[in-house]
């Protein structure tokens, strides 16, 4: 059978398999409004959901820039178009506040609201079906403790035919797997809880795995593989991460605590809320737990292909800054090396900041992450301990100059082939912009 022959009766397997699933699943019955008491809610049920909330990270979605927390409004990017977060607040009007615990529980475990609307993915109810039912139950009542908040966000509109929500019985049929986190009796308790953290609450592989034409997470090796979320590049969380210095477990504890580590720099792009309301707000022992799991399964990655060792990546940027014969190590000179001078003997304004020749956006195959740090700076401190943030140089720099400094410290820095395509990344990068900022393209 030629690969044509196969790709179609592919095809039309996979459409058989959604129809079935449309035909069997499509049709889930409404359930009816209930009356709920928050006063209900023992107190220790409350903490405890509300530490499952923040592992959760249900805030980082649900709340759109300047609005109310977890009234929704939020406009997450895919591949299939712009999906708007809901209002999960107890409000009885435009959130969840008559929403039994039954509705609230087939919606985190099926993905089906409770007017029997079939949700989307991009609300990760594919990992939540794993949680434990006690765990369940605890976030069911801090979320119902909550203020309410009536705010009726805009609604999700996607492009046909990924509007037909029916459609997501069949996708439900093929992708979710609703099995628990099975526990490894070889591996330690802080292991366990780690992997439980990771898989059924914080749902690490959404951003971090790659995904299937359908928006499915691939399996296997694929996992913690790497990933995308608006826009930035999720960098792999397993044996293929790109990182030129491995990860430890203290490593990854301390960026999850803090949004920073002294190896390998500051969290930027999505994982900062994830830090800011999700890994530094639970228990300091389920942070330290997932970055143990975490660790896990980054052991073994090929670190530092370029066969440079850590002083010989320094010792080359203090030679790379050093000159400044090209318009890249210009700009470095003139915009960079005042926060980011390799070693003793130059400018350093702040104290020693992020080494950029240990960061891992620098060693991925495409430039996207240095580009949105270098047109979007950090605007926070990301737990830096030294305080101050990265200015964004959207305004500064145009699109030859940010591709510019963007070679040159790749070229300078890691020993890894340089990027293709830089300036066309720069320019769709500057696209998202208002137009008083697109104007700097040439």
């Amino acid at each position: 059978m030629s690969r044509a022959a196969k790709w179609s009766l592919t095809l039309v397997i996979l459409l058989a398999v959604i129809a079935a699933g449309v035909a069997l699943f499509a049709h889930e019955s409404e359930i009816p409004t209930a009356s709920i008491d928050p006063r209900q809610f023992p107190e220790e049920q409350v903490r405890r959901g509300q530490e499952v909330a923040s592992a959760s990270m249900c805030v980082v979605c649900h709340t759109a820039p300047g609005g109310a927390v977890n009234a929704g409004g939020f406009h997450m990017e895919t591949p299939f178009g712009v999906i708007v977060s809901t209002n999960i607040t107890p409000d009885t009007e435009t959130g969840i506040g008559g929403w039994s615990f039954e509705a609230f529980e087939r919606a985190m475990r099926r993905g089906v609201a409770r007017d029997g609307t079939h949700l989307y993915p991009a609300f990760p109810y594919t990992s939540f079906t794993k949680m434990t039912d006690e765990d369940m139950r605890g976030l069911y009542a801090y979320m119902m403790s909550q203020p309410p908040v009536h705010n009726e966000p805009q609604a999700t509109r996607l492009p046909f035919p990924f509007n037909q929500r029916v459609l997501m019985a069949g996708w439900n049929l093929l992708f979710l797997d609703r099995d628990p986190v099975a526990k490894v009796a070889s591996e330690s308790e802080a292991w366990n809880r780690g992997q439980y953290l990771a898989v059924a609450l914080g749902h690490c592989s959404a951003c971090h795995t790659p995904r299937n034409a359908l928006g499915a997470e691939e399996g296997g090796k694929s996992y913690l593989g790497g990933g995308s979320a608006e826009g930035w590049i999720a960098p792999a969380l397993n044996a293929s991460s790109k990182a030129p210095i491995a990860w430890t477990g203290q490593a990854l504890f301390e960026y999850l605590r803090t949004g920073y580590s002294d190896q390998h720099g500051a969290a930027g792009g999505s994982m900062t809320p994830v830090v800011r309301v999700g890994t530094s707000q639970i228990a300091e022992a389920d942070t330290r737990a997932l970055a143990t799991y975490i660790a896990s399964q980054m052991a073994g990655a090929a670190q530092g292909k370029s066969g440079l060792t850590t002083q010989q990546r320094e010792a080359a940027a203090q030679a790379a800054v050093a000159t400044t014969d090209t318009l890249g190590a210009r700009i470095y000179a003139n915009a960079c090396a005042a926060c980011h001078h390799p070693g003793p003997g130059g400018p350093d304004l702040f104290g020693t900041q992020p080494p950029l020749w240990l960061a891992t956006s620098l060693n991925l195959e495409q430039p996207d992450n240095v580009i949105r740090y270098i047109l979007n700076g950090t605007q926070h401190d990301a737990g830096n301990p030294r305080g101050g943030h990265m200015p964004g140089y959207a305004y500064a720099l145009n699109d030859a100059q940010v591709t510019a400094v963007a070679q040159f410290m790749r070229a300078s820095f890691t020993g890894q082939p340089a990027w293709n395509d830089v300036q066309d990344a720069v320019r769709r990068i500057r696209g998202e912009y208002p137009l008083a900022l697109q104007g700097r393209e040439q």
